[in-house]
C-alpha cells in the first residue's frame, strides 16, 4: 500500500489529531500492545467515559492515523505506520 507524499492540508488535520494528550496516549497504548489494541483495554488505561474514548478513537481512524478491524463483537485497532511514516517525512522535510 502506497501513500503518496503528504500535502500541507493532510499534515495539518495529522497535526490536530495529535495535538491532544488522550490521542497520543492512545497511540502509545497500540504501540505498546505490539500488534493490535482492543477498545476494552483503552477503558482500563484512559480515566475517560466511554464517548470520549470513542470521539478520540474517531479522530485517529478518520485521519488514519490507526485502522479499525470488527472482531465478532469488539472492534481492534492497530497503528498505520503507512501514514506515521509520511507524517514524519512531511516533518522531516521542514528542516533545514
Amino acid at each position: 500500500m502506497k501513500i503518496h507524499a503528504m500535502d500541507i492540508k493532510r499534515a495539518e488535520k495529522i497535526s490536530k489529531a495529535l495535538a491532544d494528550a488522550n490521542r497520543l496516549t492512545i497511540l502509545k497504548e497500540v504501540k505498546k500492545s505490539k500488534d493490535c489494541l482492543y477498545c476494552v483495554d483503552l477503558n482500563e488505561t484512559l480515566d475517560l467515559a466511554q464517548p470520549s474514548i470513542c470521539h478520540h478513537l474517531k479522530q485517529l481512524i478518520d485521519n488514519e492515523l490507526i485502522s479499525s478491524e470488527k472482531e465478532g463483537r469488539n472492534v481492534k485497532y492497530s497503528l498505520n505506520n503507512y501514514v506515521i511514516d509520511d507524517y514524519i517525512k512531511f516533518l522531516e522535510g521542514l528542516k533545514v
